[in-house]
């Protein structure tokens, strides 16, 4: 059985056109985890790529369906929760050499801007902060459509991806290669699947 009675659209996520089609989408909406995925692909040896994810995190969406501007987005991730299929690589990478996870426990993304690309691309505009350091990221965002779940509630989904050099955010780590090059790469890329749910109307 299908998990969603699909309703397509034509906006973001992210941002909505101001569009009276698109008005029932604004509103508050809480980011779910069991839905969604954040990743991570990194260049290892120069040769093969590392993947993985993180599987703590919350987030919300604000959309304005008439003002796309004043759409918003939130996002925190526990980096204790890094998990790239490898366990002793996994500590590395809490460790104070990557994230230092004990001393910095989150990441977090906080929009300060978004714009429509045309059709269902979109892009949004905030300030990362990792191991205590903030700077802008953009991410590119595909919009999915809208939903009705099975219990009633109201869904919006969207892709995105960035990249990133980690080094901007001091995780600056690597060793040399015998042949020439390095361990890690220093551009990441970072992928978002993101299922949000609407917050129901105050009373």
């Amino acid at each position: 059985m299908a998990l969603f009675n699909r309703k397509r659209t034509t906006a973001p996520a992210a941002v909505l056109d101001a569009d009276p089609a698109l008005a029932a989408l604004t509103g508050d909406y809480t980011i779910d985890p069991a839905h969604s995925s954040i990743g991570f692909t990194v260049r290892h040896a120069m040769v093969t790529n590392v993947r993985g994810s993180f599987g703590d995190y919350a987030g919300t969406l604000g959309l304005d369906g008439s003002d796309p501007s004043r759409s918003t987005a939130s996002l925190d991730i526990k980096i204790a929760s890094i998990d790239s299929g490898i366990a002793d690589r996994d500590a590395h990478l809490r460790s104070a050499d990557f994230f230092d996870a004990e001393t910095f426990p989150l990441m977090t993304f906080r929009s300060t801007a978004a714009e429509h690309l045309g059709g269902d691309r979109y892009r949004i505009t905030g300030d990362l902060t990792l191991r205590d350091v903030t700077k802008p990221l953009t991410i590119d965002l595909t919009f999915n459509g809208s939903a009705t779940d099975v219990y009633g509630s109201e869904r919006v989904g969207f892709e995105g991806n960035a990249e990133i050099l980690r080094s901007d955010w001091g995780l600056t780590w690597n060793a040399a290669l015998e042949a020439g090059g390095v361990m890690v790469s220093d551009k990441a890329k970072l992928t978002f699947d993101i299922s949000a749910v609407k917050a129901a109307p105050q009373a």
